[in-house]
């Protein structure tokens, strides 16, 4: 008998579903910014590809007038954990603004935790004493708050950007966050959530995020072991109970700490078969096994799609074998990306392109001239 994932008695009926979970974007490339509204329908229309155990939003631009601060958004389970966590953010960041997040009760979004939100900047002194660039500084501040100080998590660290998550149906989290009122954004990610292999919680859901970096996913990832004991070599921990996590890690890694370029970590983590490389162009060839040389644990196995959020783009990535689905479109300046064209036509039925991208093709979209910040 299928035992839940919350270790409960299971429904009647209850099954295994390994393609479920549903992911999706939006972006203006022109830099234009809009509400939230929009991505809550899109991934409200593929409500049937969650069970309620996790939803979540990421959103980029969204605050215009913190932009050079860290927005730091956690979650504590009781006032220690927040006064602990307070004190180790007044020794390493200057705060400037601080407060309690603002929500709305939905039913449904039950065992809320507390929910707080931060803009802050390294104090330079520590900076300069770390021996460390900005990013490695608050990479390591994030990682010593969410190992070290119990009943608090950082699920959010970006400039100008933020994640919105927790348990529940995705289009319900949107409404408790209030993102299609009290937000805008030039672009956004969402993700509902059907955990087939670990627990529903509120740190568990996605996106998962690490400086202005998010990752929502749909599959299951086989190499993961072999993926987490090559990335935690580097200082990261893979604490949360999920194989997203650890693509995030990588994804971090590669770009901010090896500089590769995105089309470059997708032919890293979803690198081509042996037998296809060889059929390529010379340039390709050389560029293509060198990479897979250079870091053969990073190639992730197993069924995925992934979108990648960042300051300026997103990318959508599947799998070698596409084994699971992903539809990209555009209209004028705006492009989408989703689990399911249901997700983008119920926001725009009428399209100048639609199309799905082929296994291990990463899709790019980013701020063009005019929109760049």
């Amino acid at each position: 008998m299928f035992k839940s994932n919350l270790g409960e008695a299971p429904f009647e009926g209850e099954v295994k579903i390994p393609s479920g979970c549903a992911v999706s974007a939006i972006i203006d490339r022109s830099g234009k910014t809009f509400t939230g509204e929009k991505i809550i329908r899109s991934i409200a229309t593929m409500h049937d590809r969650s069970n309620g155990l996790g939803g979540g939003f990421a959103g980029y631009g969204i605050y215009p007038d913190y932009k050079d601060y860290y927005a730091f958004h956690l979650f504590y389970n009781g006032f220690t954990s927040r006064k602990e966590t307070e004190d180790y953010l007044n020794k390493h960041f200057e705060i400037v603004y601080s407060s309690e997040m603002k929500t709305r009760k939905v039913k449904g979004i039950i065992n809320v935790p507390i929910i707080y939100r931060y803009f802050l900047y390294p104090l330079s002194k520590k900076l300069n004493n770390s021996l460390m660039d900005e990013e490695q500084y608050v990479v390591k501040c994030v990682n010593q708050i969410n190992a070290q100080i119990e009943g608090a998590f950082v699920f959010s660290s970006g400039k100008n950007m933020g994640i919105f998550k927790g348990v529940g149906y995705p289009e319900d989290i949107g409404k408790f966050y209030l993102l299609d009122e009290e937000y805008k954004g030039y672009a956004w990610t969402a993700h509902g959530r059907y955990p087939t292999n670990t627990p529903g919680w509120w740190g568990g859901a996605h996106p998962f995020g690490l400086l202005d970096y998010s990752i929502v996913h749909n599959g299951e990832i086989s190499s993961y072991d072999a993926n987490r004991r090559y990335i935690e070599m580097y200082g990261y921990k893979c604490s949360l109970q999920t194989d997203t996590e650890v693509i995030t890690y990588v994804i971090d890694y590669l770009i901010r700490v090896k500089k590769l370029t995105l089309r470059e970590i997708a032919k890293v983590i979803s690198a081509s078969f042996w037998s296809t490389i060889e059929e390529k162009s010379e340039d390709e060839k050389r560029e293509e096994t060198f990479l897979r040389k250079a870091f053969p644990s990073l190639l992730i196995n197993g069924p995925f799609s992934i979108i990648f959020g960042y300051n300026g783009g997103v990318m959508a990535l599947n799998d070698r074998l596409k084994l699971r689905s992903m539809v990209c479109a555009e209209k004028g300046e705006l492009a989408y990306i989703s689990s399911e064209e249901c997700g983008i036509r119920v926001i725009e039925p009428e399209l100048d392109k639609i199309y799905s991208p082929a296994g291990g093709e990463p899709v790019i979209y980013t701020l063009n001239e005019g929109g760049k910040e």
